[in-house]
């Protein structure tokens, strides 16, 4: 019985034990579940609250954005890359608020490429922007950029479309000008084709804006010994023309060269190409062409200070020529809808190329394709000579208006204006340059150096024909 008793109780204290056991280790795990579960849900919670942080973060700096972006401003971040927009790719759209001055109250603009005071009726092509795809070009405020440019030297080189950007130019900043009379030209002169340097100065800014006559860049020679008699001068392709020390110390610096490389211009008129002193009479243009773009190229590299200068090169601009022998031109009345094949140069495609392979910052202003379907906004009969169309010059105000546009953008971001005027999804090319004093007051005190380091007595650059 005792046995049986004994047994029994023993039995009955190992099953309690057992319970207990059994019932700490169920509690202990409930704990450890529960921790478990506690824990993920922290987890959540916490990165709902990072979620959230971070969406109001972006809230934060991207509305502004977006708010000043559908209002035709932005805000451009220029310690990084820009998101991507290309400011030459887009389409031309009416805006009332054009044309930008008025060409016969600016006293700069040829009377030939006034084509509303030469008589043309229509004026749809004057009230057309430019509107990239992705972007806006800022409507900036005269005034602002007049500040911009004080004590500073523009200076434009090429031929004769340069001289129209040149002169375009001038009126879009003397609409900000109270005294009209303060901006004259440093010489006196008028403004024509005939002259090799034009300067316009804005005496209450202390700046000007400079156009030099150099349709090829490079240097134009005389005829070489033992020549044959067709060849009547040469166009040294190793040599830049002889009036370059003249572009050097300058702030803004726009080239331009592609009108006159074409045979008319070229070996119709006996003019050859020479590189060293070797005569290359069966040297295609486009050779000639690139090898002439080469030798810019390294005068650029090695002459500019590009932390001063900001270097542009803007590239061929397509004429509307209803035949090739351009004797009809058919000037229309809205742009065209389609490019037909002028969106494309082999110029302009050179120019890329060579500025691509450079060791300096250049930025091409490839306004090509944009003009190219502005049939409507050349010259046509609207000149001062109307029995000779133009259907390669344009008509002011006009198309380089925009480009004028398109150069004072980069500007704005060189000098911190940016932030008040540019949409931030544009890309900007940002080669920043700082800008010293321009202190001559007049030509004739520009002091160009040689290559020795010695100032270099200017030569007279008046009434030098070229043509």
């Amino acid at each position: 019985m005792m046995t049986s008793f004994n047994r029994n109780a023993s039995f009955k204290r190992s099953t309690s034990l057992s319970r207990r056991a059994l019932s700490v280790s169920s509690t202990r795990v409930c704990r450890l579940s529960w921790v478990s579960r506690l824990f993920q849900v922290l987890v959540v919670i916490g990165s709902l609250i990072s979620f959230l942080i971070a969406i109001g973060c972006g809230y934060m700096y991207v509305l502004p954005s977006l708010s000043q972006a559908f209002h035709g401003y932005g805000i451009a971040k220029l310690n990084g890359s820009l998101s991507s927009c290309n400011i030459f790719d887009g389409i031309w759209v009416p805006d009332d608020s054009y044309p930008l001055y008025n060409a016969t109250e600016c006293p700069f603009v040829e009377q030939g490429f006034n084509c509303l005071g030469n008589g043309r009726r229509d004026k749809d092509y004057l009230r057309l922007r430019w509107k990239p795809k992705d972007c806006d070009i800022p409507r900036f405020t005269v005034k602002r950029i007049l500040e911009m440019l004080r004590s500073k030297r523009v200076v434009f080189v090429g031929d004769s479309m340069s001289r129209t950007q040149w002169e375009s130019l001038i009126c879009l900043l003397m609409t900000g000008v109270e005294d009209k009379k303060s901006v004259y030209e440093i010489n006196g002169n008028k403004i024509t084709k005939r002259i090799r340097y034009l300067g316009v100065r804005f005496s209450s800014f202390n700046f000007t804006v400079e156009f030099f006559r150099s349709v090829f860049l490079m240097q134009q020679g005389s005829m070489p010994r033992h020549a044959p008699k067709r060849v009547k001068s040469t166009l040294r392709l190793d040599k830049l023309d002889n009036i370059s020390n003249y572009w050097v110390n300058s702030d803004v610096l726009i080239f331009n060269t592609g009108q006159w490389w074409v045979p008319g211009k070229l070996f119709q008129s006996g003019c050859y190409f020479q590189v060293g002193n070797s005569l290359k009479l069966g040297m295609p243009i486009p050779t000639a062409y690139r090898t002439a773009l080469g030798t810019w190229g390294s005068w650029v590299e090695r002459n500019i200070n590009t932390n001063r200068t900001r270097v542009f090169f803007r590239t061929f601009e397509p004429s509307h020529w209803s035949d090739q022998t351009r004797r009809f031109c058919n000037v229309t009345q809205f742009p065209s809808l389609e490019e037909r094949g002028r969106d494309r140069s082999l110029f302009s495609d050179t120019a890329l190329e060579v500025v691509k392979n450079m060791t300096v910052p250049i930025t091409v202003l490839h306004i090509t394709s944009m003009s190219a379907l502005r049939s409507d906004a050349h010259v046509g009969n609207s000149s001062d000579s109307p029995s000779t169309p133009d259907c390669s010059h344009w008509c002011l105000p006009g198309v380089p208006d925009v480009w004028n546009e398109i150069v004072l953008s980069y500007l704005l971001t060189d000098y911190g204006f940016i932030s008040d005027e540019w949409v931030s999804r544009c890309r900007v090319d940002k080669h920043g340059f700082g800008g010293r004093s321009f202190e001559q007051a007049s030509y004739q005190n520009l002091q160009p150096t040689s290559t020795n380091g010695s100032a270099r007595k200017p030569e007279k650059l008046n009434n030098l024909d070229l043509s």
